[in-house]
């Protein structure tokens, strides 16, 4: 039974031990979320003025999409992320097509915005400890996937 007892025990320090240093991300940092976005061949500019929560806007090959940092407290120590793109030559998309990609799809949610422009928006919560950046950075590859299916979605290419 001891036996048993320590190889349960070697077994769970061995599964814990990688997550233990795996290097964790956070949304209280811009500049970590900015070094990530950029390994994945984005360029970005971060956005901050006093008191008001920062963002980053990214582009890549003429595509835009914006990281605003939410819930957080006079402008800082940020706990959230919302990723957000935009159409403004697309206005005629109709409703029951929001509607088919949001029945269809996970992860991002399609709306029209207050101008009637197709909407593209994702939230990661980076709460607590924040997550592995491995894991943030697969949740950027949804995104940008994510985008160039709405893009295609919304243009009926």
């Amino acid at each position: 039974m001891r036996k048993f007892l320590a190889l349960l025990a070697a077994i769970g320090v061995a599964i814990t031990a990688p997550l233990s240093h795996a290097k964790l991300i956070d949304a209280k940092t811009p500049a970590a979320i900015a070094t990530l976005v950029e390994s994945r061949g984005w360029q970005t500019e971060t956005v901050s003025e006093a008191g008001e929560p920062p963002y980053i806007k990214a582009t890549r090959g003429g595509e835009l999409y914006v990281i605003a940092f939410m819930n957080c407290t006079d402008g800082k120590n940020c706990k959230t992320l919302q990723l957000f793109m935009g159409f403004t030559d697309a206005k005629d998309v109709p409703l029951e097509k929001f509607n088919e990609w949001n029945r269809d799809r996970r992860f991002a949610r399609a709306y029209r915005d207050e101008d009637g422009d197709p909407v593209l928006a994702m939230d990661i919560d980076l709460d607590f400890a924040g997550l592995p950046r491995e894991n943030v950075g697969e949740l950027f590859n949804t995104w940008t996937d994510s985008m160039e299916s709405y893009r295609t979605f919304v243009g009926g290419e």
